[in-house]
């Protein structure tokens, strides 16, 4: 993306290398918004990672033991070492980036810090977050052994990585348990986010989760920001809209988009607008069915109503019958403590009908009643 200034042009792809190259070799506070990670889990990483992390909050908190961690724009590695060390020796982690000094910053480590850990669990992949299918280091490979000096040439390279996107893709689809990313979205144009988003999405396996740290505007930023180098690779010039930001998630396919952390005073203002950190976490939505209402769900409140993300209106206070493959969401976080769910005791939960998939869950209590033999609550 290009924004013409006085004669002149921006090239956001080539501003962010820059600056994030040089800020690979020499820490560049500006670049950082505080974030107060767990010091216990820094205790293993080098220094050098640590002093030339740039990010706005952190998304490792949400990621659990045993899981499989993908970190878009994974830069020096901070992230991805301390996600390893939450998802243990049965997790993995997987950091990609596009840059090449960061990338060699934060492989030059991975064997101390494994080592330190007493198990190996981090890799780091080149590529360009947007483009999860595409493995760069395998396309330079060809690029090296063929290089490009027409357009022949250059349709017979695309066409490569078209083969390699089918082939071996750098991301599998429906592989990762949790996508995160810190402060990284933004930085990636505007014209491919439709596809950023989508790449997240097939990554994930269903009931997988994004939950992503990035910096967002209080309104528009204008195009006489966006035009400006250092604005866009220190993160303001391309930051979303807020709502647009949680929007992006649905649009692309996910459900119970919720914030977990907002920042209260902006990190930094321009003129008018504000600039804050935002942490979002989204689920991918397992597959639905055209199965009948054989569940029942009331909404506990505090809200006089709701909808969810299914379109479906809950009143506080009301039985609502559901579909079997929206209960078994709605069993789940971020919904269940905000519902009293209501199992057909005839249907076994768990139990899916023919291309679902569901998850087994502990529901006695509410599908015998509040006084039914056994009942704790009576």
């Amino acid at each position: 993306m290009s924004f013409e200034v006085s004669g002149g042009s921006l090239n956001v792809e080539s501003a962010v290398r820059e600056r994030y190259s040089a800020a690979a070799n020499q820490a560049e506070a500006a670049l950082c918004c505080p974030v107060n990670y767990d010091k216990k889990l820094l205790e293993i990483i080098p220094p050098e990672i640590l002093e030339r992390d740039y990010g706005c909050g952190d998304p490792s908190k949400h990621v659990r033991a045993g899981e499989t961690v993908l970190d878009l724009g994974s830069g020096g590695g901070k992230i991805c070492y301390i996600a390893a060390q939450v998802v243990g020796a049965t997790g993995r982690v997987i950091g990609v980036d596009c840059n090449d000094e960061m990338l060699n910053l934060a492989r030059e480590y991975r064997s101390v810090v494994g080592d330190r850990l007493g198990f190996h669990n981090v890799e780091f992949r080149k590529g360009k977050i947007q483009d999860l299918k595409l493995n760069l280091e395998r396309f330079e490979k060809f690029l090296a052994e063929n290089p490009v000096r027409s357009s022949s040439d250059w349709l017979r390279a695309e066409e490569h990585a078209n083969s390699l996107r089918a082939a071996a893709p750098l991301i599998a689809d429906s592989s990762v348990d949790v996508v995160v990313s810190n402060c990284v979205l933004n930085l990636v144009r505007s014209e491919d986010r439709r596809q950023l988003f989508a790449e997240i999405f097939r990554v994930l396996k269903p009931g997988g989760r994004a939950v992503i740290s990035d910096i967002v505007s209080s309104d528009d930023v204008p195009l006489e920001l966006q035009a400006d180098a250092k604005l866009w690779s220190g993160c303001i010039s391309g930051a979303f809209r807020e709502d647009r930001f949680l929007a992006a998630f649905e649009s692309a396919g996910f459900h119970g988009v919720e914030i977990l952390e907002r920042q209260t005073e902006p990190w930094t203002t321009v003129g008018a607008l504000e600039f804050r950190s935002l942490t979002v976490r989204a689920f991918k939505p397992q597959p639905a069915t055209n199965s009948d209402f054989r569940h029942a769900v009331i909404y506990r409140g505090p809200w006089k109503s709701v909808t969810t993300d299914f379109r479906q209106d809950l009143t506080r206070g009301e039985r609502v019958d559901v579909r079997d493959a929206e209960f078994a969401m709605l069993a789940q976080t971020p919904y269940r403590d905000q519902l009293v769910l209501l199992p057909n005791a005839n249907v076994e939960i768990g139990a899916a009908p023919s291309g679902s998939i569901f998850v087994s869950l502990d529901l006695a209590a509410d599908a015998g009643g509040c006084c039914s033999p056994g009942s704790k609550c009576c």
